[in-house]
């Protein structure tokens, strides 16, 4: 079968998905974390007429069983009605994703005037008219599909069915500066046939339509097999009571999807009045919902909530990209440079409007300098907000192991369902049964030993977790993660606005030049006149609104301290062009009125903007004084970067000795520089490369970033939990050391070794060196021999590095790196990914502006946020600090030890009422409906509700709980506690035979015809004392939840429940008929049995805490020892073993190193 990679000719019965094939992402940015249809499987099929209505026969002949098959099994209902064929003239295409789930979708079709083709033709290449002149008859048809929101089109010549978007994937930025004209009306018409509505449609069923699909649920279908089964065996009541809680769940779970869809589809729909332009010049007012990629659109001043991608062309943009990226502070966008290069929404995120964000206002752009100009780029389900929505309308299956083996376990009890079954009939049988009574109370063993409930309860105690973490700020859009929370085994920190505050200030700045640094100027308004002040003055991409500067806290914090004022055009700007040579003003930088004597700045004018790039770790401005004389560049950004930009001889020869000394103290040092511009270039369409290049290295900027008082806090709180943390940043190396040592993540008597890579050049090999020196004196020893702690820190090259020459070596430098430094946004993701690989359940915790990717690949990202629901994560938390970590990690655990309480509950309340119906069955009685339904309801479903309620420990355990029910300790304490179970049933009927007034059941009657009888009573009475005791049995306390005591209600419901149940045994009273009990009139028995509950219980309890204490730990030696299936576990031994690890102070070459191999 055809990958969507590989666009080969159409096969005869097989095909594909074709994606964008560049090595760039597509104008839209679908991250495949987002877009679990990035690789699919297509088969084109088509209807046969006679199997069709062969089809339709056997469905009405079934009775409609076969439609629910197919609605069940979609995949048999295409192979029953069609037969495989070419995807060119398919009807129906099975698609197969990633994750392997199969989904059917209809071909669709679309007329194509001849008109239109031939306009095609001209504005478009062949793709184009592959398109639509694929499938002509006597009409022109586009075909193509609708999946997950998404339109796949048909190109003919790369025989695959497309996603739209490959349309304009390879537009150039000069292509999209061609579409600032304006399309004409027939374009524009053509355009939205192809690429579709510009809406984010989330489909909002019908109650009808909801009921149909929830009823056909296998669940229901069980329930309504299992009510049927109940009226037949005449269980009236116990039916009833079924079918009313069935109906009263229905219509709960009809409401519920029914006001998510719409709250979803009220947050996803965004239809709002644009103004495009047209290729006549002709501004017009349309409809959102008509837009399409080529449109030019022109945004107001005011701005406004942008309802698709687009690429800004002309003025610059303050946006609040909150909803995206979680990040509060508002975004300055600039245009979009024109040139031959790919366009792309990824790389060019500073020039790119994303859909759904709100754009706080728009200049420099328009007719009177108000407004901007974009073309757009991506709409619909395309757009970063149809990201968004599609994240959670369809989220990335969790391949968690507690959900993988609790669809295992369900196979388990199914197999004791049917040994029962065997059982039953086998016994009735021999007991002279009628055929009736065989099947219908053999078939109703199966409604008891598998619970149809068990796959609902364990998901109660996420539930109860995820209303926890939203009373205390942290929202989840995905639940089943919160169980996931709960197996973290490493946390990555972002630095910079997580570890440490947003804000910055100024430590002061120190010049520098070939003859070294001056000293260094704690103020910056000590400076004297001259390039460096300057450069600090304008420098940035603050903005204002309404009066008040907005930008990145670090540039405000450093225009703050020049002293200088910001200015911004008025009107239509041309006063400020005229002051300053008639160029096209973007903002200006006033110095202070009061300036020192002797010393005079003059006012600078911005006119072209280059913003920072984490990729570039640079930004830079191009300013002119008044007049337009002396135009100057300036580039600010990490020290590193900017001094490999500048010429060398301006660079001090103290730069690395200056950067270490500053770094160490744990400051974020920026490097600025500057060259004079060629007055003869036109500085408006000056790029970005011929800026920043040659420049003259001016000085240092320091910045002091306080850690914020939870870190160490929390960073402690992790380490004695032995959950390892690790700092994930952008900034410098020895900064990111000296904070680690401040949170504590690095201990300050631990040893810091650094991890230098190189790669392969010209004029030399691949390199790996670990450097280590400690006050001076080299070490070279074995650090384990050496009897100290160490930690590796690496930076962002060094890791590309060590990725491409030494991936053997990673592994090992994985395990004990705890500082990752100048990574870029794509580094992050990568590393998140690469430690998965070695088993860790991966967490993640950033403000999410240059997180994103790693916050959706971790097991558990965390975004630092004030808003409630972002694509960053699946959870976002208001507290702007890593608190939120312990309590989500403790949450997690806490779900995880709900969800296998009740889990086992369910089971063994299963295997207490599938024991209890066995032995009455051979005893030729049963328990009657109204024993049921005190077992059922007032017992069990009372227990399982409130079960869940308990809350998290105060602190973090080392150990981690389990997430396998497969484990030798579940099996192995369920079949404890069955056999307990079955002995104890066992025993109080016996006790009840030997008694000297025991008379003996009817034995010409079977079933409900001998109710009440002694032995019924006996064993009823039993089991619900059971269902108490195992519900305290089962419930785990310390060390991850607080003990069952602390839930209140489920006490208080447990000490009810026993008393009742006392009351039935000693003096049922009135209820004795009701219930179909037999009197006792033996005291003495009766205490007895009790007695006999008290011992179940002591022993069910005594044998859990011994399995608690690993009392079944010693099967696993019968198996032999064997290594832990977890990479990281593994490889952690070998490194404890080798002393000579790592290699310090030696320079290894990419064949000097020992592999170590993982059997």
């Amino acid at each position: 079968m055809q990958t969507l990679e590989t666009p080969h000719a159409v096969k005869k019965k097989e095909g594909s998905v074709l994606e964008p094939q560049s090595g760039l992402p597509s104008p839209s940015p679908r991250d495949p974390l987002l877009s679990p249809d990035s690789h699919m499987d297509v088969q084109g099929y088509k209807w046969v007429c006679w199997r069709l209505w062969m089809c339709r026969l056997a469905a009405v002949l079934s009775l409609g069983i076969l439609l629910i098959v197919f609605h069940w099994y979609p995949r048999l209902a295409v192979l029953a009605r069609c037969c495989s064929c070419p995807l060119a003239l398919a009807d129906v295409l099975l698609i197969r994703d990633s994750f392997g789930h199969q989904h059917v979708v209809e071909v669709l079709t679309e007329e194509m005037d001849s008109s239109s083709l031939e306009m095609v033709v001209e504005l478009e290449d062949n793709e184009w008219r592959d398109t639509v002149q694929l499938h002509k008859e006597e009409k022109t048809l586009m075909r193509y599909y609708l999946f997950k929101g998404l339109r796949y089109i048909w190109l003919g010549r790369k025989g695959a069915f497309c996603r739209v978007s490959v349309l304009n994937e390879d537009w150039t930025c000069n292509d999209l500066y061609g579409f600032q004209k304006g399309l004409s009306h027939l374009e524009q018409s053509i355009r939205r046939r192809m690429y579709g509505p510009n809406l984010i449609d989330v489909q909002v069923k019908s109650y009808v339509k909801l009921l149909f699909e929830e009823v056909l649920n296998p669940f229901y279908m069980f329930q309504v097999f299992s009510i049927t089964l109940w009226i037949v065996d005449n269980y009236y009541y116990y039916a009833i009571c079924i079918f009313i809680i069935s109906i009263l769940s229905i219509s709960i779970s009809l409401y519920e999807i029914r006001k998510q869809s719409v709250t979803l589809r009220n947050m996803a729909r965004l239809v709002t009045n644009v103004t495009i332009r047209r290729n006549s010049g002709v501004e017009e007012f349309v409809s959102s919902e008509e837009l399409a990629p080529g449109d030019c659109l022109i945004i107001p001043q005011e701005g406004l909530l942008l309802p698709c991608d687009a690429a800004l062309l002309a003025g610059e943009c303050l946006v609040n990209e909150s909803m995206l990226t979680g990040e509060s502070v508002p975004v300055l966008k600039t245009p979009l440079l024109a040139g031959m290069g790919r366009y792309s929404s990824e790389t060019e995120r500073r020039h790119t409007l994303f859909c759904g964000t709100q754009l706080i206002q728009a200049k420099g752009g328009g007719p009177g300098g108000s407004g901007a100009v974009a073309v757009v780029t991506s709409t619909g389900f395309f757009t970063a907000k149809g990201n968004l929505v599609s994240s959670i309308l369809y989220p990335q299956p969790t391949n968690f192991r507690f959900y993988q083996d609790s669809a295992k376990f369900l196979l388990i009890l199914g197999f004791v369902a049917f040994v029962g079954t065997i059982y039953s009939f086998v016994v009735l049988y021999r007991l002279g049964a009628t055929w009736l009574e065989l099947v219908v109370m053999s078939l109703d063993v199966v409604t008891i030993a598998v619970p149809p409930a068990l796959s609902a309860a364990i998901t109660t105690g996420t539930i109860y977790a995820q209303r926890r973490l939203k009373s205390q700020g942290v929202f989840c859009i995905s639940p089943p993660r919160i169980n996931i929370c709960g197996k973290v085994s490493l946390f990555c920190f972002d630095k910079t606005g997580t570890l440490t505050e947003d804000g910055m200030d100024v430590w002061g700045v120190m010049e520098g030049g070939p003859a070294g640094f001056s000293e260094l100027v704690p103020d910056p308004r000590l400076l004297l006149p001259g390039p460096m002040l300057s450069g600090l003055a304008c420098c940035h991409t603050v903005t204002l609104l309404r009066g008040q500067p907005l930008g990145d806290p670090l540039e405000l914090k450093m225009v703050e301290s020049t002293g200088w004022t910001l200015q911004e055009p008025e009107g239509d700007g041309n006063v400020l062009d005229a002051e300053f040579g008639g160029h096209s003003i973007l903002a200006v930088l006033r110095p202070p009125t009061q300036q020192p004597q002797g010393a005079t700045s003059e006012a600078v004018a911005i006119v072209q903007r280059f913003p920072f790039s984490s990729a570039l770790q640079r930004m830079s401005v191009v300013t002119v004084a008044r007049g337009g004389r002396s135009a100057l560049a300036f580039m600010k950004g990490s020290p590193e970067m900017v001094a490999s930009l500048c010429r060398a001889e301006t660079v001090p020869g103290q730069f690395s000795s200056k950067l270490q000394s500053f770094s160490s103290e744990g400051l974020r040092v920026l490097a600025l520089a500057y060259k004079p511009v060629d007055r003869n270039t036109d500085l408006s369409t000056i790029e970005r490369g011929e800026v920043e290049k040659d420049m003259q290295f001016l000085g240092l900027m320091m910045m002091k970033n306080l850690v914020k008082p939870e870190s160490a806090q929390v960073i402690k709180m992790l380490r004695a939990a032995q959950l390892r943390s690790v700092m994930v940043t952008g900034d410098n190396i020895l900064t990111a050391v000296s904070v680690a040592k401040s949170c504590g993540m690095v201990g300050f008597d631990d040893k810091v070794i650094f991890v230098n890579a190189t790669p392969h050049t010209a004029q030399s090999i691949p390199t790996l060196r670990f450097s280590l020196e400690d006050r001076g004196q080299v070490i070279t020893q074995g650090l384990y021999q050496g009897g100290f702690d160490y930690h590796l820190a690496i930076n962002g090259k060094s890791f590309a590095a060590l990725c491409d020459h030494f991936p053997e070596y990673l592994p090992k430098v994985l395990l004990r790196t705890t500082v990752f430094a100048r990574m870029a946004p794509d580094q992050k993701t990568q590393l998140v990914k690469k430690l998965q690989k070695l088993n860790y359940k991966v967490g993640m915790c950033g403000d999410g502006a240059n997180d994103c990717g790693a916050l959706r690949a971790a097991d558990v990202g965390v975004s630092l946020s004030e808003a409630e629901a972002s694509v960053a994560s699946p959870f976002t938390s208001k507290t702007q600090n890593i608190s939120c970590v312990p309590l989500l990690i403790r949450e997690g655990r806490c779900s995880l030890v709900t969800s296998f309480s009740l889990f086992r509950y369910m089971a063994i309340y299963s295997l207490i009422q599938f024991c209890s119906v066995l032995t009455l069955y051979t005893m030729r009685t049963r328990l009657s409906d109204s024993q049921f339904l005190v077992c059922d309801f007032f017992l069990v479903t009372t227990l399982a509700i409130v079960m869940g309620r308990g809350g998290p420990s105060d602190e973090l355990d080392p150990s981690r709980p389990s997430a396998s029910l497969l484990s030798v300790p579940v099996l192995g304490s369920l079949f404890i506690h069955t056999c307990m179970i079955v002995l104890g049933q066992l025993a109080a009927l016996f006790i009840t035979t030997s008694q000297d007034w025991y008379i003996p059941i009817n034995s010409t009657s079977i079933g409900a015809a001998n109710l009440p009888n002694m032995e019924d009573t006996s064993v009823f009475a039993l089991s619900g004392f059971q269902y108490i005791i195992m519900a305290v049995v089962v419930t785990k306390g310390y060390p991850h939840k607080k003990p069952f005591y602390y839930n209140r209600i489920f006490l208080c419901l447990l000490l009810i429940l026993f008393a009742l149940m006392t009351w039935l045994m000693l003096n049922p009273g009135p209820l004795l008929k009701i219930l179909d009990l037999y009197d006792f009139f033996d005291m003495n028995f009766k205490m007895l049995l009790i007695a006999l509950a008290a011992l179940n219980f002591l022993i069910c309890f005594f044998v859990e805490v011994l399995i608690d204490l690993g009392m079944l730990n010693c099967l696993r030696l019968l198996r032999g020892r064997r290594e832990s299936k977890k990479q990281y576990k593994r490889l952690n031994i070998l490194l404890s073993e080798s002393p000579s690890w790592p290699p310090l102070n030696q320079t290894l070459s990419a064949r000097d190193y020992t592999v170590i191999q993982f059997s």
